[in-house]
């Protein structure tokens, strides 16, 4: 397998999937609480407003200083070029994004998200990349048929094939590529990818599906009126308020007409019917848009694609021209129920956001809140706000396919974990969807809606799905190609916090994210009422059991002082002075800690917190214990060990052989060096192994010369050279005894070396150096 650093990093154009059936819907005006008087009308009136114009202008210009300033944590190279897209305004908060490109070429994965408020203020920058492009030419060796005929493997069977062109391929390294979107079937589903083509070896470097099939219920909402349009004495399924808004048979893909405005006869099987159902689930999300958001439509200026119902399968989608529709299993029923509907134009709106349709196990989640948010708003008596996905129609006999007040009825998870974002995308969604039903309606609510259990056994009071929508909104307008469930945990926070200057919705959200066990951030912001109090984050700790740490003191601004210090999530055995901030202690048990340190001022003046990860390392009294720290790489970052940029990763490409992240050593195809490092202090006497497992991927065919290297060294001491002739499926299990190094501080180090054609991958993983 070639080298793939993006992984779920890449820009995702089209997506979509969740079956469902329906019938008939009703158009009602409703205005919820707090909305504006006529927000509801329509889409035409989103957004044009001259104060937010005024805004946009702000933030343009705001956003153009930074660039021009080279802010460095917008990562510009000396080649780079930036295109400035549309923005965005929510509320008093307007986003700016934009698209790089370096020597002219379109940067995949550069692109970035510059926030601000009403006076132009920058509140936020949200980016893709994590380093500069380091890229030595944009002459490819690699042909741009050859790229093309790579690209069309990928599919077992291809309808169409764009031209390809050359892009530069940025995540942890980068690459020159060719482009290509490949369309046709794939495993017996409909499949449009997106293939990235390494333009120096050849070698495949992502491809990226962008249909995503699901499975959902109809809902039978009733005898309902929605607006349609009369042209020459004939009325069709066009909504005059977003004229790109249509439901058509697919069959000829031929828009509905008929002479006396009343459509489908309430039969599900009816197609006529199902396009009924499907197209006012869809003037419900426009209404919703434009009075809860103040967006226009899907796309955010009125456009919308075309609903088509009559797809033969089990199946709804959404790939970026159309939602196509199809029926239940059994029965024949079209699956065109508000929330299924609803959740494939919220695809629509992800890939019309900045970034595209999110990544890392988001993309469900996120297209199920517009679900569940315009059935709340449609208000529809046969068809309530319930929080499951597709309840109203029985697919494949099993009742609703997603809870998301409680994801492990339909056997998903409630909690994340490391290994969530390489679970399948469905059922990825569990985590996200019990977050967001948490912000919503908190662990008990009193509207009937169900209890919901937490994974910290917190209590829980909800902010109204109008406001959760809100602030998932707000998210996904500071969304990146780089999207991931710990990228939104920073993106909502950040949304609340704009949005509520109380801090109530930002502590809110924190303490929902922290209920399904999405750890904190570095990057995550704090937040503290007008006044407030500031904590400087202390960065990421280590230390070793039994062993004291080395104690460190917080330092806050703002407020009045003195402070009064808390923490959460400090290691077993460490505390945290609540006078004086200092962390201290000695830790008695291994493992890497999500930590949230709170000052708060003397009266009432305020609260400011910061969020750090603290890993301790195996250790144990005498000759017992593991002593390296972060040995399976899961904290996300290298540290404490020291590597080349990229090598500690968590790409899907290369699987790691437990959880989700691996440290990944060479495979570019090109002259290459990756290096990964620990010192690590052995005592006295004792007996001591030094083992991980290890994994050897290789395009080489040679059975005799080593071509690329990796060499596994204690100090200067040479333990093993492992190459290209080694490799093989799955990991091994490599063992040394490194009792000799006893009674010294050593460093334990990998050297992969790749010569300059045919990518060779050294996988590392589960490390560990045991006493006994």
């Amino acid at each position: 397998m070639s080298r793939t650093r993006f992984g779920p990093t890449c820009r995702r154009r089209h997506l979509g999937g969740l079956t469902a059936a329906v019938l008939a819907g009703a158009l009602l005006t409703i205005t919820p609480l707090g909305a504006p008087a006529g927000a509801a009308s329509g889409d035409k009136a989103a957004g044009t407003g001259g104060g937010r114009h005024d805004a946009k202008a702000m933030a343009t210009k705001a956003a153009s200083a930074l660039i021009a300033s080279r802010d460095p944590r917008l990562e510009i190279s000396r080649y780079d070029g930036f295109v400035a897209l549309p923005v965005v305004s929510s509320g008093e908060v307007s986003y700016a994004p934009y698209e790089r490109t370096w020597k002219g070429l379109p940067v995949v994965g550069g692109d970035f998200v510059v926030v601000t408020d009403a006076t132009g203020h920058l509140l936020a920058t949200s980016v893709a990349q994590t380093s500069k492009i380091d890229l030595g030419t944009t002459k490819p060796r690699v042909l741009k048929s050859r790229a093309s005929t790579l690209s069309q493997r990928q599919l077992n069977k291809v309808k169409d094939a764009d031209a390809p062109r050359l892009v530069v391929f940025q995540a942890a390294t980068s690459h020159l590529a060719w482009e290509t979107k490949v369309s046709g079937r794939d495993a017996g589903r409909p499949s449009i990818q997106n293939v990235y083509v390494d333009a120096g070896s050849g070698k495949v470097l992502a491809s990226e599906e962008q249909v995503a099939a699901g499975t959902g219920h109809t809902a039978y909402s009733g005898t309902v009126t929605f607006p349609t349009t009369l042209s020459s004495g004939t009325y069709s399924l066009r909504n005059p308020n977003a004229t790109t808004l249509v439901c058509q048979n697919a069959t000829g893909n031929v828009l509905y007409t008929g002479t006396d405005d009343i459509w489908g006869n309430g039969d599900a099987t009816n197609r006529e019917t199902g396009c009924a159902d499907a197209y006012y689930a869809a003037d419900q999300e426009r209404l919703m848009l434009s009075s809860w958001l103040g967006r226009n439509g899907m796309n955010g200026s009125g456009g919308w694609v075309p609903i088509r119902v009559g797809l033969n399968d089990v199946n709804a989608y959404y790939d970026g021209t159309q939602v196509q529709v199809g029926h239940t299993q059994t029965g024949g029923k079209w699956i065109g129920s508000i929330d299924v509907v609803a959740h494939e134009f919220g695809h629509g709106i992800d890939d019309t956001t900045p970034g595209g349709i999110s990544g890392g196990g988001t993309q469900e989640f996120v297209a199920d809140t517009f679900g569940a948010a315009t059935e709340a708003f449609a208000n529809n008596p046969n068809d309530p706000a319930d929080y499951t996905v597709g309840e109203e129609v029985n697919l494949v006999g099993s009742g609703p396919i997603r809870y998301m007040y409680n994801p492990s009825l339909a056997g998903d998870a409630n909690c994340y974990s490391s290994s969530t974002p390489n679970d399948e995308v469905h059922s990825a969604a569990g985590p996200g969807n019990h977050w967001f039903y948490l912000l919503a309606e908190g662990t008990n609510p009193t509207n009937g809606q169900p209890t919901s259990p937490t994974c910290n056994s917190t209590t829980l009071t909800g902010v109204g799905i109008q406001n959760a929508q809100k602030i998932m909104y707000n998210a996904m307008l500071m969304k990146t190609s780089a999207s991931s469930y710990l990228k939104y945990r920073t993106w909502t926070l950040t949304a609340a916090k704009n949005l509520d200057a109380t801090c109530g919705l930002y502590n809110k959200v924190k303490a929902a994210w922290n209920a399904v066990s999405v750890p904190a951030q570095t990057a995550d912001p704090t937040c503290g009422s007008t006044g407030g109090v500031t904590v400087t984050n202390p960065g990421s700790r280590s230390g070793t059991v039994g062993t004291a740490i080395t104690s460190f003191t917080l330092s806050a601004s703002g407020g009045t002082a003195p402070y009064t210090w808390s923490a959460t999530g400090l290691p077993p055995g460490v505390t945290i002075g609540s006078s004086t901030g200092t962390v201290s202690g000695t830790p008695t048990t291994a493992g890497t800690y999500n930590v949230t340190a709170t000052a708060t001022g003397s009266g009432g003046s305020g609260s400011g917190s910061t969020a750090f990860t603290f890993t301790i390392s195996g250790g144990g009294g005498g000759c017992s214990g593991q002593k390296l720290g972060n040995p399976g790489f899961e904290t996300g970052s290298a540290a404490p060990w020291s590597s080349s940029a990229g090598v500690v990763d968590s790409s899907t490409s290369q699987p790691a052989r437990t959880g989700s992240w691996k440290a990944w050593l060479d495979g570019y195809g090109t002259t290459h060096t990756d290096t990964l490092s620990q010192s690590v202090s052995i005592p006295a006497g004792c007996a001591a192994t030094l083992s991980f497992y290890l994994h050897i991927d290789s395009a080489e065919t040679t059975s005799i010369t080593q071509y690329d290297k990796l060499t596994v060294k204690v100090g200067s001491t040479t333990l093993a050279t492992y190459s290209n002739l080694n490799k093989a499926a799955g990991y091994t299990l490599r063992s040394f005894n490194v009792s000799s190094f006893a009674g010294q501080t050593v460093t334990i180090s990998f050297t992969g070396t790749e010569d300059s054609s045919l990518q060779t991958s050294f996988v590392i993983d589960d490390t560990a150096l045991n006493l006994g």
